[in-house]
């Protein structure tokens, strides 16, 4: 393992990840729909949301703001949809490039380092989950959903989200053994997208809302629907120093863990 990475972040160690980024968007210029497919479930959710269940809840408030259900819901969808963009690419995908295509081996023969690979990719994953994050504003703006132009601020909060998970999602990608390991996501997605905050506030779990703070997507949902209501609190520093703090650990385990796997 080089030195430089035990002793500056994995960031300003990195020279070349664009060119990752360059190769998988020529890669994916002809399927495009496969890049966007996991845009649908969250979409789906707020449209179910909108009509059915809306109607029965009312109003929820947002940091003492009343805002109808569905206006409630779709930031929280907004923000599970930059997870979903981020970790589904920096998950199944690194896994087929790494053991099976073999392409980080091909690009050692390059000047890139593993470093450069590792955050070429989640820099694509990010990508990917800011493209979902465009996608859904606009329908929320469709749907009239938006409550203040503050959701504008709401972009920069999903970016900080698909960092998050492209950088955990990697990590995690780099202790999988094959394709039977890719189960585990959707285990460990599915109750981050259902408990954290998502469809209800995390003052209704009672004595557990403990447990739905631990989550990272609670944190960045809680930002989404702040920019969405235009309302903000000293606590938003608090939830983007989480999520900061959790995306320098993940990147800093999927760059040495795949310094590792590639010089064995």
């Amino acid at each position: 393992m080089s030195g430089e990475l035990r002793i500056l972040p994995v960031a300003f160690t990195a020279r070349r990840p664009q060119r990752m980024i360059e190769r998988h968007i020529v890669a994916y210029r002809r399927q495009w729909l496969i890049i966007v497919s996991g845009f649908f479930e969250p979409l789906f959710y707020l449209l179910s949301m909108r009509a059915g269940l809306g109607n029965l809840v009312g109003k929820v408030s947002v940091a003492g703001t009343q805002v109808p259900y569905d206006a409630f819901v779709a930031p929280a969808l907004m923000a599970s949809s930059a997870m979903n963009g981020a970790i589904f690419d920096s998950t199944g995908n690194v896994l087929h490039r790494l053991k099976y295509a073999r392409i980080y081996d091909a690009a050692l023969a390059t000047p890139m380092s593993p470093t450069d690979v590792a955050m070429g990719e989640i820099g694509w994953a990010l990508l990917r989950g800011q493209l979902y994050s465009i996608s859904f504003l606009g329908v929320m703006a469709a749907l009239g959903l938006v409550q203040s132009w503050w959701v504008l601020m709401a972009l920069p909060a999903c970016a900080l989200i698909g960092l998050t998970f492209a950088g955990i999602g990697f990590a995690g990608t780099t202790y999988m053994r094959g394709w039977a390991d890719m189960d585990i996501v959707n285990t460990a997605t599915m109750p981050l997208f259902l408990f954290s905050a998502t469809f209800f506030p995390a003052a209704s779990y009672g004595s557990w809302a403990w447990v739905v703070q631990l989550s990272p997507l609670y944190h960045g949902v809680a930002l989404v629907r702040a920019a969405n209501a235009g309302v903000w609190t000293a606590s938003i520093l608090a939830h983007i120093a989480v999520l900061l703090l959790v995306s320098i650990i993940a990147l800093s385990i999927a760059a040495r863990r795949l310094d590792v796997l590639l010089r064995k």
